[in-house]
């Protein structure tokens, strides 16, 4: 995990950064910009429409009776789609535009699935003594009376 980390936020924006003098030394600084600047546009406009058709996908999972595993699944992938596009750098643009659209979204979606089925185990449980075998339960009501003899006060 640590290995993971360490390339997270060392080696990329290492390689970013020397990725971005290549192309800014070959198309020039102001190009390099705009590619920047347009980029991060572009891909916080995709996510925003993603995220929306994703929210309604959701909504009707749910009005239908049915648990919306990939759209949240789809949902969490957008939210860091949008994030890496407005990281400045190109390997991150590239990577957080595949998320944005649903073809390959799909691909990492089912393959995230795949990684993690069986990583979880859901356990319920419960607080106090379990009830005992041949108990027999009561159905009753509280009346509430007075010894004024005030026959308002008696609740039934």
């Amino acid at each position: 995990m640590l290995f993971y980390l360490l390339v997270l936020f060392i080696v990329v924006p290492f390689v970013e950064l020397a990725l971005l003098l290549k192309i800014a030394d070959v198309r020039g600084w102001v190009h390099t910009l705009i590619l920047v600047v347009a980029t991060g546009i572009l891909g916080t406009w995709l996510a925003r429409s993603q995220g929306i058709k994703t929210y309604y996908k959701i909504q009707q999972s749910l009005s239908a009776g049915r648990m919306p595993t990939d759209s949240l699944i789809d949902a969490a992938l957008i939210f860091v789609a949008g994030a890496l596009l407005l990281t400045p750098g190109i390997l991150t643009d590239l990577f957080g535009f595949s998320l944005l659209f649903p073809v390959t979204r799909h691909l990492y979606r089912r393959w995230l699935v795949n990684k993690f089925k069986g990583s979880f185990k859901v356990q319920t449980s419960f607080s106090g003594d379990p009830p005992q075998q041949g108990s027999e339960v009561i159905d009753s009501y509280v009346v509430e009376h007075h010894l004024h003899g005030d026959e308002t006060a008696r609740k039934p």
